[in-house]
């Protein structure tokens, strides 16, 4: 799933941000990072890649990317094996989105 999908089905609204775009990827990172089986693999200024692992072992990838000129964090989270996951990067990225959210009103 992603931001930038065309796909209705594996859209997911990209993440709001104010203020400088490292900033927000730091405060990004360290929301992942407390988040269960999680692993920063990089972190620039605009973009951050991170793992998560599943209690079977399986590994799915979650890239964000700082769209500047839009003040908006694109998404994307997909498993590495298989074309199914019962839906759970899905709700990974809603729970992103939700913490984020809750960061963001204080």
């Amino acid at each position: 799933m992603s931001s930038l999908s065309e796909d209705p089905t594996r859209r997911v609204d990209p993440l709001p941000w104010t203020g400088p775009a490292a900033e927000a990827l730091r405060q990004l990172a360290d929301l992942l990072a407390s988040m269960p089986r999680s692993r920063i693999v990089s972190r620039t200024d605009l973009t951050l890649h991170a793992e998560f692992r599943s209690r079977l072992g399986f590994v799915d990838d979650l890239d964000l990317a700082a769209d500047v000129p839009a003040g908006i964090i694109h998404i994307r989270s997909a498993s590495r094996t298989g074309q199914w996951d019962m839906g759970v990067n899905r709700r990974r990225v809603e729970r992103i989105r939700r913490l984020w959210r809750e960061h963001l009103e204080g």
